[in-house]
Parts: structure tokens; sequence; C-alpha cells
């Protein structure tokens, strides 16, 4: 029985996640998509530190908000994976603050500059690419990714 609770409450807490991804994904959406971009809902990309039910959430999270965006195909692919990538490698290492930060801001540096240039057509550099995207996750999963950390760390025993 505790193991069906136990289930029950992963799934329970990747769709909230999931949601909330959607949701700030939308309400910032004239600054989350471009070869410029700050992605709020990039800051939830700690949340595998705290739970494993994280990873599908935020990959669900990123993958239907993609969609509903009306991203190409193959953005909301890689885009997905991108962030599916870096949730593992967020949850990997999860005892270390920077280890929880570095695999969602490195899998996004160099896989959503290609998604630019190659499905949107985007004609600045890969390297200009990667210095903006890069940019953009430090001050949302690096600054206040970190921050959000803190909070969380006061109220896990409430959350998760």
């Amino acid at each position: 029985m505790n193991q069906n609770k136990n289930s029950l409450l992963r799934i329970v807490h990747g769709g909230v996640i999931a949601s909330l991804y959607i949701l700030l994904l939308f309400i910032f959406q004239p600054i989350s998509f471009g070869p410029i971009q700050f992605r709020v809902a990039e800051i939830l990309c700690v949340l595998p530190m705290f739970t494993p039910a994280a990873i599908p959430g935020l990959f669900v999270g990123c993958f239907l908000g993609n969609f509903l965006a009306g991203a190409p195909f193959y953005d909301v692919l890689f885009g997905s994976i991108a962030t599916l990538i870096g949730a593992l490698g967020s949850y990997y290492f999860r005892r270390s603050t920077l280890g929880v930060v570095l695999p969602p801001i490195l899998s996004n540096t160099i896989i959503v500059p290609w998604v630019l240039r190659l499905v949107y057509g985007e004609t600045a550099t890969i390297v200009y690419l990667m210095a903006t995207i890069f940019l953009g996750e430090v001050v949302a999963i690096g600054v206040c990714g970190t921050l959000f950390i803190f909070l969380l760390k006061q109220y896990k025993k409430y959350l998760f």
C-alpha cells in the first residue's frame, strides 16, 4: 500500500511540475522564445534536487508548453530532449547546488542554438546563439534557480 501511495505522489508531483512549467512558459511567452531568451520556467530545472518526479515533469512540461505555444515539431522534440538531459544531470548531481544548475545550463547551451539555426533559420552564428542562450540560462537557472533552491530547502519537508 505504501508503494502505491509513493507512486501516486510521484505522479502528482510530476504533473504539478509540468503544469507549473507550462504556466510560466505562457505567462512569460514573449521572452521565452527566440535567439535572445529568458525562459522563466527554467527556474524549475533545479527541482530534480528534491524529487525524481521532476525529471518527467520537466520533460512533459517543456514538450507540451512548446507544442501548445505553436513551436515547430523539431523544436518541441529537441528542446524537450535538452530539458530531459538537463533534468537527468541535475538529479545525478543533486547533492551539490552547482551540480544541479550546470547540466540544464549546458544541455540548453549546446542544443537550443542548433534548433534556432536549423529549425528557425536563425542567421546568427552558432557561437553567438550559444552565448545568448548561455546567458539566459545562467540568469534563469544559475541565479534565480539557486535562490529557488535556498527557498525550497526551508520548506522541503512540506513540499516533497
